[in-house]
């Protein structure tokens, strides 16, 4: 009997001292409450007795704390339903701009009158800086117009658009002054403009902005727009090159 009360003794002492020797860490606690939690149903008063540090307002209460996040998660969320609303209505914007653009493109009679439609889109519309057209074959340069580019940019053609049909960002200094026959600090996106498999050249619009045009864009709407175009003016520089020839 006597042994029994010594070991009885023995393993309190030992349990008091492993407790004592539990080091009470922010996880300790936090395992604590996830395996328990009726712990504040049993200890209600703590929700609003205990005080925490706040940097704005001193010290609030747990339940104030919890209200703080819910209303900063709220407004977050405002923000965020405020920030696609925009982002589809510019959207639509863009939508509605490009549906008109086509038909107007569908309407004109000329290379000319093509180019006309596409320059004062891009630079009024669209309220960009520039908007040029290069042509791989030489005797489609016929077509005179003031936004095609009469250098050698087969060298811009083979450096960007090799492997892709679009290129944005940024371009050096000669390759802007073969395209546009002048220097920038923007940024550029240049559209690769292909009919029956064959590369007809390269439309490039540029931008003041040189964050307005960068790789991440989306091609959705100018897939429609380049093949469109690729189709009317494949069609009007072989109507110039049949009255040429004729």
């Amino acid at each position: 009997m006597t042994d029994k009360i010594k070991n009885t003794h023995t393993n309190d002492v030992q349990h008091s001292i492993n407790l004592d020797e539990l080091a009470l860490t922010d996880e300790v606690v936090l395992t604590y409450l996830q395996d328990n939690p009726d712990f504040f149903n049993r200890n209600q008063t703590l929700m609003t007795s205990l005080r925490l540090n706040d940097e704005h307002r001193g010290t609030v209460s747990l339940v104030e704390r919890q209200q703080q996040s819910l209303r900063q998660k709220v407004h977050g969320l405002e923000d965020e339903i405020t920030q696609l609303m925009s982002v589809a209505n510019h959207n639509e914007q863009l939508f509605s701009l490009y549906s008109d653009l086509y038909l107007r493109l569908l309407d004109c009679h000329s290379a000319e009158e093509l180019l006309d439609c596409l320059h004062q889109t891009t630079t009024e519309l669209l309220s960009l800086s520039a908007f040029t057209l290069w042509l791989v074959d030489t005797d489609e340069k016929a077509v005179n117009h003031h936004s095609i580019s009469k250098n050698d940019c087969t060298g811009v053609m083979q450096n960007r658009l090799s492997q892709d049909d679009y290129y944005f960002g940024r371009l050096q200094t000669s390759e802007q002054e073969l395209i546009f026959s002048q220097t920038f600090t923007g940024s550029v996106v240049l559209i690769k403009l292909i009919h029956n498999n064959n590369t007809l050249g390269f439309l490039a619009i540029s931008s003041k902005d040189a964050h307005h045009f960068e790789p991440r864009m989306d091609t959705l709407l100018l897939n429609q727009f380049k093949r469109l175009v690729a189709k009317l003016l494949h069609q009007h520089l072989l109507l110039v090159t049949n009255l040429s020839s004729g």
